[in-house]
């Protein structure tokens, strides 16, 4: 890939701060579980088109076409899978908002086109454009200051149900997780690398 066309270099910091300018321009009222599909339908509007067996046969939850205009998903994750689904379209509403002249510059609507696009990609701008997407998915879904909120409240609930947070260990982090999952409407390994990301585990003393 031309270097004009290499993924931005963004440390997970810038990608907090556009995130936060993303939440403050989209979302403004800051209510979770954030509407991350009405966002992306009426702000943005993006398609969502589930499209069955795409996992199946194509080892992917869904893709973004190059226009920007229709984000393709799993029919499976659509209808079985919220949490899971909730996520990909973040990771590709991502794609939109940090490598739109990426992606412009190629043409695919079809995952098959979309799949030579990934394979002419080299393979360490592949892995920033992906990892790049994926932290920010976290970020909107999980907004950095309702996180640190509910991660409080979420340290109160364990110890009502009389786990201790310094010799629980495992088992408060898993109740932790689980508890915020809920309440962001993500799945706990979103919750598990966000808290690890910001630095809010284990609890300071």
């Amino acid at each position: 890939m031309p270097s004009s066309l290499r993924p931005p270099v963004l440390s997970y910091e810038d990608l907090g701060r556009r995130a936060d300018a993303f939440l403050q321009s989209h979302h403004p009222s800051g209510v979770v579980p954030v509407p991350i599909e009405e966002i992306v339908e009426f702000r943005y509007r993006i398609d969502i088109i589930p499209v069955p067996g795409l996992r199946e046969a194509f080892e992917v939850d869904g893709f973004i076409s190059s226009d920007l205009k229709a984000i393709t998903v799993d029919q499976f994750v659509y209808e079985r899978r919220p949490r899971r689904y909730r996520f990909t379209v973040a990771h590709e509403l991502a794609h939109a908002v940090l490598h739109r002249r990426i992606y412009q510059a190629h043409r695919f609507r079809r995952v098959e086109d979309w799949k030579q696009f990934q394979l002419q990609m080299d393979e360490e701008d592949r892995r920033w454009l992906e990892w790049q997407a994926y932290a920010f998915a976290g970020l909107i879904l999980v907004p950095a200051e309702s996180l640190r909120d509910r991660y409080r409240r979420a340290i109160r609930a364990a110890r009502n149900v009389g786990l201790s947070i310094d010799k629980a260990g495992d088992v408060a982090r898993s109740y932790i997780t689980d508890w915020l999952a809920d309440r962001f409407d993500v799945s706990p390994q979103v919750i598990e690398k966000r808290l690890d990301k910001d630095k809010l585990w284990p609890v300071p003393s």
